[in-house]
């Protein structure tokens, strides 16, 4: 009777104990809401598919055995590190690069449909340091589209919104393409 004494008080301890032990991971503050900021940036994203330095490259496609002729073939998954520039132009300035991945995810290559994954981060200016993040179904083949603003970091942090994404450039034969990007950050 002892025992079962001693083994009742040690769990009614063990018990009370548990709740503060977890508990401790969080403290109750009050939601305290923060102004909110508007930013507006203007840039061109340059997705190079060709040549001996692309900016875009196929890591997994499927294995479809038909002659699917796209530079893109469905099923494909390709990963980016695409330079941004302040222009269209190869040679205007770099401003920021756009990373992640991007799915061809149309079977009709008359629809031409991408879903991305995309963090835009920014080398120069005032943002240098900071990006935000794009999660996204893009058609492509529309003349102007929009898509998702997710999250950001740095001066985006808790960045929503989306872009507007026009094709300034592409060429059919090796998919290389300029796109411009008009893109409104709440933040």
């Amino acid at each position: 009777m002892a025992r079962m004494a001693a083994f009742v008080c040690a769990l009614i301890i063990c018990i009370a104990i548990v709740p503060a032990a977890y508990g401790e991971y969080y403290t109750k503050s009050r939601h305290v809401p923060r102004k909110e900021k508007v930013t507006r940036l203007h840039f061109f994203l340059h997705d190079i598919l060709s040549g001996k330095n692309p900016s875009a490259v196929k890591v997994a496609g499927s294995n479809r055995t038909e002659g699917d002729k796209s530079p893109t073939p469905f099923g494909s998954v390709y990963a980016i590190d695409d330079p941004l520039k302040v222009g269209p132009e190869p040679d205007s300035k770099t401003i920021g690069n756009a990373q992640g991945l991007y799915l061809s995810s149309s079977q009709d290559y008359s629809k031409f449909t991408i879903v991305m994954c995309v963090d835009f981060g920014f080398t120069e200016g005032k943002f240098k340091g900071s990006s935000f993040s794009v999660f996204s179904r893009n058609p492509v083949t529309e003349a102007d589209r929009e898509v998702a603003v997710v999250g950001g970091r740095g001066k985006f942090r808790m960045a929503r919104g989306f872009a507007k994404v026009k094709t300034s450039h592409f060429n059919a034969t090796n998919g290389d393409a300029v796109l411009e990007y008009k893109v409104t950050l709440i933040h």
